[in-house]
């Protein structure tokens, strides 16, 4: 793999960067820290590379080179598609009715954009995030950034497995306890991994199977429950919520927080490597940005309607009913699982398994059956995903010269554990106060995939002459404080529901210590950019 920099000016260029400051070189960048050891560049997953067809009939724009370059936005896009997301999306539905559904295109927008800029750092610079963290953070504030993501990763893989796991208890009707399904989805996690070793366009194709999955089974709930297109449209396009109090207002900060996950950053940018292009001339690189964000736009529109899909099943037929409600319906149909709802008039609270029986109860056992295989294909997938995150952020981050298998068995390990102690000492019908957890904890490590990708996409010493202006390096940075600050109001108030005065006094210490990190990392960013700037002048 090609390790030189890209686009660097000439010595004596003004300006220029004369090798002075280039993050992919082989040499020791003056912004590397000086305990760095120098060593064997880089290992990389991919083993071979797509190549990149010429079409010199169309200048502008090529069907041929499209589909060359697409693969890495719809693996990205199963994020979007995780369980953890199916359940924030039903309980929208559920709690809020069409109402929310703008901050959803609004959550999905932002989510674009920050995709874009992830995948223009892998394009630009043959490095992912991981990689490109490692060159330009310092030993210590690296290894807690490492550990940061990994915990992102560990609790977004609780949430996968354990969909997973619901929807092989719901298809075995009871039958295949909660760790059992654990079981099952770290075997074929593991035998579906290694389908690249087969070629990596078989690998993309097999996801575009498990989304086209996901795609048929909430349509088909869609099209059961026939929701209202007039307020669908509504809630699209007309940003309102009226009447609606703090359970929705926490509902659109769930979304939010939901939507945009940080170790995305990290897979995305390693994923646009498996492409070949040559770094050296701009022409290319220009071009596969271009082709990577018409990509990610087609597949996070995809991922956009399956979502939809599922907020409007819940909202038409599940928004305003009670518990009572649910439970009679459940009794006049003899299923077994009235019991789950209590005989009150408490409004509706359904997650990822309840979801699943409510739609059973009104709509018949298909219902039931479908919906759990769209639910095991979003957890299988989207597990898939997040291993392959936690090997392209361990690799870059620790820079790991391990074989494929061993690095796979590791990432696996850390991730499944906590999982598995889950799944043995929780019951299926109790989990959503996990999701919810599960959900704080990725919201809190938002800024350390956030701040970095930011960061170097802004620095011309990174990404030359496809550098941020000042208007993304503006607009980016209102972003993420906006999105910060959305998700510390969904931990604060998180944590208030606790009523502990230890756990306030222990939240606010660990507050601290994070608050102190979070402005580290901005710190960085300045100093990075002054470097930059005060070498240039």
């Amino acid at each position: 793999m090609e390790r030189r920099a890209s686009y660097e000016d000439g010595p004596g260029e003004p300006g220029g960067l004369g090798g002075v400051l280039s993050t992919v070189s082989g040499s020791r960048s003056p912004l590397q820290p000086p305990e760095d050891e120098e060593g064997e560049p880089f290992s990389t997953y991919f083993d071979s590379k797509i190549p990149i067809p010429e079409d010199e009939t169309h200048s502008c724009f090529s069907f041929r080179k499209l589909w060359a370059f697409t693969g890495p936005g719809f693996l990205m896009s199963i994020a979007y598609l995780d369980p953890g997301n199916i359940e924030s999306d039903l309980q929208s539905g559920a709690v809020a009715g069409f109402k929310l559904l703008w901050v959803l295109l609004l959550a999905t927008v932002i989510g674009l954009l920050l995709q874009r800029l992830a995948a223009r750092l892998g394009v630009v610079t043959g490095l992912h995030l991981a990689e490109v963290c490692h060159r330009q953070y310092r030993k210590v504030p690296r290894v807690l950034l490492w550990l940061m993501v990994e915990l992102a990763i560990i609790g977004s893989d609780m949430q996968e497995v354990i969909g997973s796991a619901i929807a092989i208890n719901l298809l075995s009707v009871g039958k295949i306890p909660l760790w059992g399904g654990v079981l099952i989805t770290i075997a074929d996690t593991f035998v579906f991994l290694f389908l690249d070793k087969y070629g990596l366009r078989k690998l993309e194709a097999f996801f575009g199977l498990l989304i086209t999955i996901m795609a048929l089974t909430f349509g088909y709930e869609y099209v059961t429950v026939k929701p209202d297109q007039g307020q669908l449209l509504r809630g699209l396009f007309v940003p309102y919520c009226s009447g609606c109090g703090t359970a929705q207002l926490e509902q659109a900060v769930g979304i939010v927080g939901a939507v945009i996950m940080p170790h995305n950053m990290y897979l995305h940018s390693a994923l646009v490597k498996s492409r070949q292009v040559d770094r050296a001339d701009k022409r290319q690189v220009r071009e596969a940005n271009k082709y990577f964000f018409i990509e990610s736009c087609i597949a996070l529109f995809v991922s956009f309607i399956i979502n939809i899909f599922v907020v409007t099943v819940f909202a038409e037929a599940f928004f305003n009913k009670s518990n009572a409600d649910v439970r009679a319906e459940c009794a006049n149909s003899s299923s077994p699982h009235s019991s789950l709802f209590p005989n009150n008039s408490d409004a509706l609270e359904v997650d990822i398994y309840k979801g699943g029986v409510v739609l059973g109860c009104y709509f018949g056992p298909a219902a039931l059956y479908i919906w759990a295989i769209g639910i095991l294909a979003a957890g299988q997938s989207s597990t898939m995903t997040g291993t392959y995150s936690g090997q392209f952020v361990m690799e870059g981050f620790l820079n790991l010269r391990w074989s494929r298998f061993a690095r796979v068995l590791l990432t696996r390990s850390i991730a499944i554990t906590p999982t598995l102690f889950v799944a043995i000492f929780q019951d299926v019908e109790h989990l959503t106060g996990m999701n919810d957890f599960l959900n704080v904890l990725m919201s809190l490590q938002l800024p350390f995939a956030l701040i970095p990708v930011l960061t170097f996409t802004s620095l011309p010493s990174v990404m030359h002459d496809f550098a941020n202006g000042l208007l993304w390096r503006v607009a980016g940075g209102l972003l993420i404080l906006l999105i910060c600050s959305i998700n510390a109001y969904f931990v604060v108030a998180y944590v208030l529901a606790l009523r502990s005065v230890p756990l306030y006094v222990a939240a606010a210490l660990l507050g601290l210590a994070y608050l102190a990190f979070v402005a580290y990392l901005e710190k960085r960013g300045w100093l990075l950019w002054w470097c930059w700037e005060r070498k240039s002048f």
